[in-house]
């Protein structure tokens, strides 16, 4: 099991909004861009304007960025597309045999290590804005 795909997506929407600023930005321009269907861009995009990273308005084709690249952390997006509940990144199997010496610590020995392990990752993600990303994507593309 994975992080679900709708973190990169978020990135991905986001990315694309503020390199595409000077046209608009539908739902429709960027599920061609993601390969997907318009809906999953637009469910996504709701969860972004909830947490207040994008603006759109119904009925208006086109949305845009409510803050500054540098101000917007990979961490903030991981949050505002719900991909974990704090401290369950990693689940741990229910119900183990507690007649077994493992069955019956490994849950209190592996969690405080999960735990450990996801604080770790979303500090990283609090390291990294959304401005890192488009810099390395036009550096890529030789664009500025």
């Amino acid at each position: 099991m994975s992080i679900s795909s709708r973190f990169s997506v978020g990135i991905h929407i986001l990315a694309l909004i503020n390199i595409n600023k000077e046209s608009t930005t539908t739902s429709e321009f960027l599920a061609s861009s993601v390969n997907t269907n318009p809906a999953v861009i637009r469910k996504i995009m709701g969860m972004l304007k909830k947490a207040g990273l994008i603006e759109v308005r119904p009925g208006i084709a086109g949305s845009k960025l409510t803050k500054e690249l540098a101000e917007i952390t990979l961490f903030d997006v991981y949050k505002a597309v719900n991909v974990v509940q704090e401290n369950d990144l990693f689940s741990i199997h229910d119900n183990p045999n507690p007649l077994c010496i493992v069955g019956k610590n490994v849950q209190n020995t592996i969690e405080p290590i999960f735990t450990a392990a996801q604080v770790a990752m979303e500090k990283v993600l609090i390291s990294v804005t959304l401005e890192d990303v488009v810099k390395d994507i036009e550096a890529k593309e030789n664009i500025s």
